[in-house]
C-alpha cells in the first residue's frame, strides 16, 4: 500500500514531528508499504494519510478527504494540538471531524476528546531502539534537559530552580536542544553566564544527544503542554529516572502515581525534588523503578504492533 505521511516539519529538522514521521515511515516499511514523507501532500497519488497536526497539515488533511473520500486518513494529534488548538482552532477541530480515525501518543491524550472523537482514536506510545548504558560522571550529579528552547517547553525553568539548591549539592545542569528563535539563544547565553552550573550545548546530532542523556544522573522535563514526549521514551530506554512537569502528557507518559512530578512553573518544588533524588537515595531508587514499570511502553516492537493493528482496523 502506497502510504502518504505529512508533517509540517521539514526533512532537515529535528524536531519531535519530524522525528516520528521518521520512525513510522522505516516502522510501515518493515510491515511491506511504500511510504513517502512530505510537509505538504503534492497530490500524487496515495493509498492512505497519515497527517501529523491537526491544524498545522490540515490543507492537506482537507485536500485529500476531498479528493479521496473513501480511503483512509490518520490525524495525529500533537501536544498543541491537544491541549490548546482543538479547543478553539476550526481548522483543528475540522481534520479531527474528517479523520477516519485519530492518533494519541500517550493514554491521557483520549481524556481530552469527546466521546464520538475518542471512539476513533487510539494509542500509540512513541518508541526508541534500546540505549547503550554509560557510566555517570564522578565528578558531579549531571542533570540533563533535553528540549528545544521554546516557550511551550518552559526550557529554563531547570536552570531557575539551580538558585534554590542547598550549598552541599553537586547538580551540573546540562541542556541539549536548538533555539528556536534568537532571542531563546540569548537566553541561554545569559543563563550561562549568570549561572555556573548550567551549560547549553545546542543541537546535537542524535546519537551525541543519547550519550549525554545515558550518562545522566536524571531527566528534567519541564513542558507546559506534551503530547507526549520522545525524550521521555529515550530516558526511559536509557534508564534514567525523570523529574516532570505536572501536566496531562507528562502524566500519560509516566503514570499517575509516578513520585517525580512538580507543579509546572514552580522552580523551587522542582529545586526540591532534585535534591531529593540527589541526596535521598531511597528516592532516586524510586524513581528509577517507576520509569523501569514503563520502559515497556516505549519499545518499537509494541510501537510497530500498533501501527500494524490500526492499519489491519482501518483494511
Amino acid at each position: 500500500m502506497r502510504i502518504l505521511i505529512v508533517t509540517p516539519a521539514g526533512a532537515r529538522s529535528r524536531y519531535g514531528n519530524r522525528n516520528t514521521a521518521a520512525r513510522w515511515a522505516t516502522l510501515l516499511r518493515s510491515l511491506g508499504h511504500r511510504v513517502t514523507i512530505q510537509v505538504a501532500w503534492d497530490g500524487k497519488a496515495a493509498d492512505m494519510m497519515i497527517a501529523l497536526h491537526a491544524r498545522r497539515s490540515h490543507e492537506s488533511i482537507k485536500r485529500f478527504s476531498r479528493l479521496h473520500p473513501d480511503r483512509p486518513l490518520i490525524v495525529v494529534l500533537t501536544g498543541t494540538d491537544l491541549y490548546r488548538d482543538i479547543r478553539f482552532d476550526a481548522d483543528a477541530k475540522e481534520s479531527m471531524r474528517l479523520a477516519t480515525r485519530m492518533i494519541v501518543l500517550q493514554d491521557m491524550g483520549l481524556r481530552e476528546l469527546s466521546p464520538a472523537l475518542r471512539k476513533k482514536t487510539r494509542v500509540i506510545y512513541q518508541s526508541t531502539p534500546p540505549v547503550s548504558p554509560a557510566l555517570p560522571l564522578k565528578s558531579c550529579f549531571e542533570i540533563t534537559v533535553s528540549g528545544h528552547l521554546r516557550e511551550e517547553k518552559d526550557p529554563f525553568r531547570a536552570a531557575a530552580a539551580l538558585a534554590f539548591l542547598p550549598a552541599a549539592s553537586h547538580v551540573r545542569l546540562t541542556h541539549l536542544g536548538g533555539a528556536i528563535s534568537p532571542g531563546m539563544a540569548a537566553a541561554a547565553r545569559e543563563w550561562m553566564k549568570r549561572e555556573a552550573r548550567y551549560r547549553w550545548l545546542g543541537e546535537l546530532a542524535h546519537w551525541q544527544a543519547l550519550r549525554r542523556l545515558a550518562r545522566s544522573r536524571l531527566m528534567v522535563i519541564s513542558s507546559r503542554m506534551e503530547g507526549g514526549a520522545n525524550v521521555v521514551s529515550e530516558a526511559l530506554a536509557a534508564g534514567v529516572p525523570v523529574i516532570a512537569s505536572r501536566i496531562p502528557g507528562n502524566i500519560g507518559m509516566l503514570g499517575s502515581d509516578y513520585a517525580g512530578y512538580y507543579p509546572a512553573g514552580d522552580e523551587k518544588a522542582l529545586s526540591r525534588l532534585m535534591w531529593r533524588a540527589e541526596s535521598e537515595l531511597e528516592f532516586y531508587r524510586r524513581l528509577k523503578r517507576q520509569c523501569a514499570a514503563r520502559k515497556y511502553l516505549v519499545s518499537p516492537r509494541l510501537e510497530r504492533l500498533g501501527l500494524k493493528n490500526l492499519l489491519t482496523e482501518l483494511l
